[in-house]
């Protein structure tokens, strides 16, 4: 039998429980897989306590999107994938489970220096930063500032960005300050006086604005750094983006994405796992909890930046 964390009604962590179902069965062109890990992402609580819409629920839903694992059986059509194949999975569906049924096209080879909390950890965070980059135009000679340096799309896209060759300022809380240095940015505190502090921090100006906080502050900000506001992009305030005149990647965006901006998402797994195997990417955990904890981890997540990255195992 399987275990997993599920929901049948929006609220918050308390609605979740824990639940025994029978074993999966990998449909023709998917597989079931052994989960070793599985990522706490804040949509996972957005989407569960109704701040993000979705479709009603009309049966128990299992959170989750990213995971990895080991291939435990393959559909009759699967010829990429087999039993005893360590993976990650692209945008899991209730990766929240001991057993996951995922398309084989969404399967990832987990390289052998990966380790399982890592893998499960890279998934929304390194996708976005590097959609986020990319559609920017991040690159050598930019001038990249960070609004919310500290969570772990930010700290993704510190090193992506530091990777490509751009200048990164960050802004956190002080106790983070230590850690964006460094991963390579420069910190910047919130708070009254922002705008002054951001100007002295990167006398040249900025070329690039990328928003991971969403704050009023936040925006005020970049609207007072950067005149060109296609050169702005959020991943929180989605829906408001075209009324702010700024891009979007995720954070609510009523706008789906497109077959070049999901492209963007799914190279960016292994471009990260292979930086990780050569030592070039760090992934911060900042807990591990069992899976039958999840509702705690839900609680540390949606708390505030708990510092890295959440994790749940078997």
């Amino acid at each position: 039998m399987a275990t997993q964390i599920q929901y049948d009604r929006l609220g918050g962590p308390e609605v979740l429980e824990v639940a025994t179902v029978p074993d999966p069965v990998a449909p023709s062109d998917g597989v079931v897989i052994a989960v070793r890990a599985a990522g706490v992402n804040p949509i996972d609580g957005k989407l569960r306590s109704g701040t993000r819409a979705s479709a009603p629920i009309t049966e128990p839903r299992v959170p989750g999107t990213d995971a990895a694992g080991v291939v435990l059986s393959v559909g009759a059509d699967v010829t990429d994938w087999a039993p005893g194949d360590e993976v990650l999975v692209r945008e899991a569906r209730g990766a929240y489970t001991t057993h996951l049924v995922a398309p084989a096209s969404h399967l990832v080879r987990k390289p052998a220096a990966v380790g399982w909390e890592e893998a499960a950890a890279i998934g929304v965070p390194a996708s976005t930063a590097h959609q986020a980059l990319v559609s920017l135009g991040v690159g050598a000679g930019t001038t990249l500032l960070i609004h919310g340096g500290s969570g772990s799309v930010g700290r993704a896209a510190i090193q992506l960005a530091r990777r490509a060759g751009a200048t990164v300022v960050a802004t956190a809380s002080p106790a983070n300050h230590d850690r964006l240095r460094e991963l390579g940015a420069l910190p910047v505190a919130y708070g009254p006086g922002l705008l002054e502090r951001l100007r002295e921090a990167a006398p040249q100006g900025y070329d690039r604005i990328l928003d991971a906080i969403g704050t009023d502050e936040a925006l005020e900000a970049s609207f007072a750094l950067v005149d060109d506001r296609s050169r702005i992009g959020t991943i929180v305030v989605g829906p408001r983006a075209a009324e702010l005149g700024i891009l979007a990647w995720g954070g609510g965006n009523p706008v789906p994405m497109t077959a070049d901006e999901l492209r963007l998402r799914a190279e960016a797994y292994p471009l990260v796992l292979d930086l990780i195997t050569a030592g070039a990417f760090q992934v911060d955990i900042a807990r591990s909890f069992p899976l039958i904890e999840a509702a705690e981890a839900a609680r540390l997540v949606e708390g505030g930046h708990p510092g890295g990255k959440v994790v749940l195992t078997p």
